[in-house]
């Protein structure tokens, strides 16, 4: 399973999110994310406790990965647009892809942001029957 790193976040997730999704809400400059929220986001799919991961699957790592990247609020603004290009390209360097409408992810994504901490476990178990439902091959 290939990881994602800060610089693809930065160089790829970021600027595609900033360049075609700003909408009326500008993406502030990447220099300007919080310090090491970001960093935890990426490394927390794929810790292990007791020499096993926490997160068994595939599905589980990219779940635990979007839903991490919106609650946690690396950025000053835009988590939802940069959480879900991280999500795209996450998936495609893992040779997969969401086969869904536009609009269901972007409504998927405010309800993952609006839902409370203390359903993160149900919420990322929502998030893994959604990628499940959309997930293929590429």
């Amino acid at each position: 399973m290939k990881f994602i790193t800060l610089v693809e976040v930065e160089y790829i997730s970021f600027r595609l999110a900033k360049e075609r999704l700003e909408f009326n809400e500008p993406i502030p400059d990447f220099s300007s994310r919080f310090p090491n929220i970001l960093e935890s986001c990426l490394i927390a799919p794929f810790q292990k406790f007791s020499q096993k991961d926490v997160y068994s699957s595939f599905v589980k790592k990219a779940s635990v990965l979007f839903y991490l990247m919106i609650k946690n609020h690396p950025f000053k603004n835009g988590n939802k647009r940069i959480a879900m290009t991280t999500l795209f390209v996450f998936l495609y360097k893992n040779g997969k892809w969401l086969k869904v409408n536009g609009q269901e992810l972007y409504n998927f994504s405010v309800w993952v942001a609006g839902s409370p901490a203390k359903l993160k476990d149900a919420v990322v178990s929502g998030i893994e029957k959604f990628l499940e439902s959309y997930l293929i091959n590429v």
